[in-house]
């Protein structure tokens, strides 16, 4: 029996009822990733004896009458994530040697949990890019397209699910990471509200692994259904046990609703600040009528949305101030004059995120309280809706581009071109207040492309998105493999 894309809660029950053992699990998974892997390259850090140890030791346990939520499932993990023994390198060229000797707290959890590690996938350099290539491992290419991108920057995760290469994910968020590779591979993932999950040791080397706050970025799971993201969640939700995790357990409140037709949902499918290509529209549309077929209450638009072309600039500003926080002073100098020569008139997101690149700790934190004022919006369109449904990029996977200056690349929406970065807008509109978004597969482009949707719930009701995300699947259908691990349409690899 093929086993390769069978979902994790599927596994699990084969598992317990003796049908197969973890063992025959993952021999199966590595065939394939050493059979179909050569073209797509989402596995980059192999580690497969011992994955292999690890389900001996798994179909052990089980005879032994245990059972975990995860218990002898092949799982990767994301290359930026820390594994004792394997290389961390974040794609940066200088750290091809660094090893750290210290699991991320997730990859801990990933094991008391029972899974299966099969390797690491692969990122973009530095996690800073839409696309996942680097000059250590080469370029991870769409499983539907080889000649278009996976995303990024958990492209490899994504790529690794839509081709069989293990039931489950982890992956990283800060500007669409989680949810872009998910819409662009046709599977599904989930931003966590800010802060739900401990992102201790998914850090850039050298660096060392500390309980951190951080800004924007979250971790989160990426799966081929969407009740298996929230197995996985359950897993990695909870504080760090250094730091608020010595206090506090975490509960997380049921969803809002079991029925599609009790739902209240918002749609949006324009954003003032880039337009929506119209693959992108169809499948927004498709999900639209889906929940209006169900009986859910549809609305297209809501005075209480908070501003979104204020909310845009703020995410950019907030992104781009913490890209560069770390540069060499000449470099900030330089950046220091660049941003001084822009014209007062020039309002452009382009103009905003070079500001940002300079900014004071005054001039952030008056950009910080205004995204207090976004969250609070937030919270009074919650009271009235449960869900937003709106695009995670304006179009479906676009063809490689490793162009090394990124403010010179552009997309392609529809024939017209547009600033590269622009399009990160629709995922900022979850990032930026911090709230759970879920990405979930909404049909296919005219080129036969996935084309995926996010749902945006309230702070810290994350089961309530990923609920919609379980009914909606069931309405319109989920994950395709694309047939045999063979690209659906273009046939040019790049490596």
């Amino acid at each position: 029996m093929e086993w390769n894309f069978r979902s994790a809660e599927e596994l699990s029950a084969a598992l317990r009822a003796g049908e197969v053992t973890s063992v025959e699990l993952t021999d199966e998974a590595i065939d394939r990733i050493e059979r179909d892997d050569k073209v797509i390259n989402a596995i980059c850090v192999p580690d497969f004896d011992r994955a292999r140890a690890a389900a001996h030791r798994a179909d052990q346990a089980r005879a032994r009458g245990e059972d975990r939520p995860l218990l002898g499932i092949p799982v990767t993990v994301k290359e930026s994530y820390n594994i004792a023994g394997l290389p961390t390198t974040w794609g940066m060229p200088s750290q091809r040697n660094y090893v750290p000797s210290e699991d991320a707290v997730q990859v801990s959890r990933l094991e008391a949990a029972g899974a299966v590690v099969l390797g690491k996938t692969n990122v973009p350099l530095g996690l800073q890019d839409i696309q996942s290539f680097n000059e250590i491992y080469g370029t991870t290419n769409n499983p539907w397209d080889h000649a278009r991108t996976s995303g990024g920057s958990s492209g490899g995760s994504a790529a690794a699910l839509a081709c069989g290469f293990g039931a489950l994910s982890i992956g990283s968020d800060l500007a669409g990471s989680l949810r872009t590779p998910a819409h662009f591979c046709g599977v599904y993932a989930h931003k966590p509200t800010l802060g739900l999950a401990a992102t201790r040791g998914m850090v850039a080397p050298p660096a060392q692994a500390l309980p951190v706050d951080l800004d924007l970025a979250v971790v989160g799971p990426m799966a081929r259904t969407a009740r298996d993201l929230t197995l996985l969640l359950d897993v990695m939700a909870g504080p760090d046990p250094l730091t608020l995790g010595v206090a506090y357990d975490v509960t997380l409140p049921p969803a809002r609703h079991e029925r599609l037709r009790d739902f209240r949902v918002l749609v949006i499918d324009e954003h003032p600040l880039i337009p929506t290509g119209a693959a992108v529209r169809a499948g927004v549309n498709r999900v639209a009528e889906a929940l209006v077929d169900g009986g859910a209450r549809v609305e297209r638009h809501s005075p209480l949305l908070p501003d979104m072309t204020e909310a845009g600039t703020l995410y950019m500003q907030l992104l781009f101030s913490g890209s560069v926080a770390y540069f060499p002073v000449d470099e900030y100098e330089q950046l220091r004059s660049r941003a001084a020569e822009l014209s007062a008139d020039d309002q452009s997101l382009d103009a905003a995120q070079l500001r940002a690149m300079v900014f004071s700790h005054r001039d952030w934190l008056a950009v910080n309280n205004r995204r207090e004022l976004h969250r609070h919006g937030w919270r009074q369109l919650f009271t009235e809706f449960d869900a937003v449904v709106c695009p995670i990029t304006p179009t479906p996977a676009f063809p490689h581009d490793h162009d090394p200056d990124l403010l010179e690349r552009r997309i392609d929406i529809d024939g017209v071109e547009y600033p590269y970065f622009d399009q990160l807008v629709w995922a900022g509109l979850a990032t930026m207040p911090g709230l759970p978004a879920t990405a979930i597969p909404a049909g296919r482009s005219p080129e036969g492309l996935p084309v995926g949707v996010q749902l945006i719930g309230p702070m810290f009701e994350d089961r309530t998105s990923l609920r919609l995300a379980e009914l909606l699947e069931q309405k319109i259908g989920g994950f395709q493999a694309p047939k045999s691990g063979a690209p659906m349409i273009g046939h040019r690899s790049i490596a």
